[in-house]
């Protein structure tokens, strides 16, 4: 026993001998490597935080900003909103209409409407219209939290501050027709009438058909799938998604032409020289993209505090028109029939063979502007 104990513990001592101690710059070159993997990581993150926080806004009228060009009037928060007005004097006028421009676009996109109406109907039926910069748009100040009502009380202000009487008409036109929707939730006391024109859906208002919803989806462009999937489920990477370069963003924001109709084709050159001669297209943006079209895609298809087919028909006379065109790629006319269907209060007017920017057609503005104030 003595024996194979000796042999186990020579053994033993023998292995032991013949490991070697670890070399100190393996250690070192470990440590070294744990540090630049740290350093490393929090630069991505500092990049990463960078890259999704949008610049601050170059304000109208501050040092670095575009000088204000356009009337505008100050809200009790402080905040300034720009707006043009058309038509007879309003002190004199039968019908005062605020005009709530779409996507992209300014207080001059009330010339979809103006540049096609009547001078007629103007002067005979008494129309004052007034159009105005939604917030971060043009030259009106941005509200970084602004919110689907909020824009529903600027716009009562406005009315108020312009001395519009008790008891106004809004028209919207795309994205500015979505906040329609706003309006007759939030101040529909104010309201003597309204036209929703092509207003755009938003995916997630929980009465839509899951079914319904997820098809009309998925008839976007993948691009505009996703750009939109961000703006309501990670609206913070919003920025980051619609101005990096690594796969396209928006084709909205990119002016891609393969997002409208034959008819918006055939428009084109029409809307083209309206803008020029506006220059719209110019100002929309110069305040910043985040506090415009970006905001823009985060309030339209956020999460919303109501659901437009809960509403109630605070409007007996049937004062309340949607305008749209079953050939629109940007806006489905299956979830727009349904909303129709959905409160029959509404007076749904669908136009064959019309695209997204049908208001910009010969007799289109006569037509929504009479129908309005019938």
């Amino acid at each position: 026993m003595a024996a194979g104990t000796t042999r186990k513990i020579s053994a033993a001592s023998a292995r032991a001998h013949t490991r070697r101690p670890k070399p100190k710059t393996s250690s070192k070159f470990s440590g070294i490597l744990k540090k630049i993997l740290l350093v490393s990581f929090v630069g991505l993150l500092a990049w990463a935080y960078q890259a999704t926080k949008p610049p601050p806004p170059k304000t109208c009228g501050s040092t670095d900003g575009p000088p204000v060009t356009a009337p505008r009037i100050q809200l009790k928060d402080g905040r300034h909103l720009a707006y043009k007005e058309y038509g007879v004097p309003k002190d004199i006028a039968k019908h005062k209409i605020v005009f709530i421009h779409g996507f992209d676009s300014c207080r001059h996109d009330v010339s979809a409407l103006t540049a096609n109406l009547s001078p007629d109907i103007v002067e005979s039926k008494g129309i004052y219209i007034v159009s105005f910069d939604r917030p971060g748009y043009g030259e009106s100040d941005p509200h970084p939290t602004r919110t689907v009502e909020s824009l529903a009380l600027d716009i009562e202000e406005l009315a108020d501050k312009l001395g519009l009487g008790s008891k106004f008409y809004v028209v919207g036109f795309s994205m500015g027709g979505q906040v329609v929707w706003s309006c007759l939730k939030y101040i529909p006391h104010r309201l003597a009438g309204a036209a929703l024109v092509a207003p755009v859906v938003n995916y997630w208002w929980p009465s839509l058909p899951s079914n319904m919803s997820k098809h009309a989806y998925e008839q976007q462009p993948t691009r505009d799938q996703w750009a939109v999937r961000v703006a309501h489920h990670m609206p913070w990477l919003t920025y980051w998604w619609n101005t990096q370069r690594l796969f396209p963003a928006s084709s909205v924001i990119a002016h891609d032409p393969t997002i409208l109709s034959s008819q918006d084709k055939e428009l084109l050159p029409k809307i083209i020289s309206i803008a020029k001669e506006q220059k719209d297209q110019a100002i929309s943006r110069q305040q910043g993209e985040f506090e415009s079209v970006h905001r823009d895609m985060v309030v339209g298809f956020g999460t919303w505090e109501f659901d437009p087919t809960d509403l109630k028909n605070t409007f007996p006379e049937g004062s309340v028109h949607l305008w749209q065109g079953d050939d629109d790629l940007l806006v489905p006319v299956t979830l727009q029939r349904y909303i129709a269907d959905k409160l029959p209060w509404i007076k749904y007017h669908e136009l064959s063979g019309a695209g997204h920017m049908f208001l910009y057609a010969d007799g289109m503005a006569d037509s929504v502007i009479q129908a309005l104030i019938a």
